[in-house]
């Protein structure tokens, strides 16, 4: 199967950035939002990243315009009736999820691969809510997707040898590197991480040492480029939080315990970056 036409589902931080590598590598992009305004803020986004690029010598005025010409917004899901892929990058919620697929399912064509960004929730159940459980595939893009190399691929129960060599391929025409996962929560990577972040906020939690403190070992002790507090607040601690939970849920394991704090700074709306003030403050 030859992809050429993509459809990202999401215009948020991630999904913007899946539709500016594709449409960076030559395929047609509809990018999909539920409202105008997410649009708006997502081409903002690609907009801004490629203009960067242009300031860098990194690519060229018309490069730029070419790709931002792939780029076609879209406001209804209809417009999935003519595409090859579909990549969802929507919210980390299991209902929302179930309900789009099964939606998608209606109106892609039947040969289509439906893709999700999904970063902890089982493929094989969001497959399950279609009737082409053999075509449903994880891609698990890193944040920032421009510049993060790895794409977790995950197979679900019924994905084809064929789905996932058609994926993989497309994975390495972004210039990413495919790295193949099975169908567990949190896949590897945060099943990894996010025990990691969780542990750094008991020690905060437990008056070990400051956050500061904390971060400053990893990074000189560890060798990490960023400390986990600081990117728990870069991920957002919310969707840390969510990710915990699916882990706890996902295993019955209590050394997936969310920590208390974690869900007070949430319940606090101490969210990290994106809301001025997590385990830092931002101006």
């Amino acid at each position: 199967m030859n992809v050429q036409n993509v459809m990202v589902i999401g215009a948020g931080q991630m999904g913007s950035g899946i539709a500016q590598v594709c449409a960076m590598a030559g395929y047609q992009v509809k990018l999909h939002d539920i409202k105008q305004e997410f649009l708006d803020r997502g081409f903002g986004i690609i907009k801004k990243n490629l203009s960067r690029q242009v300031e860098k010598g990194r690519m060229t005025e018309e490069d730029m315009t070419a790709t931002l010409n792939r780029i076609t917004p879209s406001l209804d899901l209809q417009n999935a009736s003519d595409i090859d892929l579909v990549i969802e990058a929507a919210i980390e919620n299991m209902e929302i999820k179930t309900k789009l697929f099964a939606e998608l399912d209606k109106i892609a064509p039947a040969d289509a691969i439906l893709a999700t960004n999904t970063s902890s929730l089982p493929i094989t159940e969001i497959a399950a809510a279609t009737n082409r459980p053999e075509k449903v595939i994880g891609m698990h893009f890193m944040n920032p997707v421009p510049v993060m190399k790895l794409v977790e691929i995950i197979r679900g129960l019924a994905t084809t040898d064929e789905v996932y060599a058609v994926i993989e391929d497309m994975t390495k025409k972004l210039s990413k590197v495919p790295v193949e996962v099975n169908d567990f929560p949190g896949f590897v990577s945060n099943r990894i991480l996010m025990p990691m972040i969780n542990e750094a906020i008991f020690t905060v939690y437990e008056g070990v040492a400051t956050p500061e403190a904390i971060d400053e070992v990893m990074k000189l002790g560890m060798n990490h480029p960023m400390g986990p507090l600081t990117l728990a607040d870069f991920i957002g601690l919310d969707t840390c939080l969510y990710i915990m939970e699916t882990l706890h849920e996902g295993f019955g394991d209590d050394k997936y315990r969310p920590c208390p704090l974690l869900r007070k700074y949430v319940k606090a709306g101490w969210l990290g970056k994106k809301s001025g003030r997590g385990f830092y403050v931002y101006e």
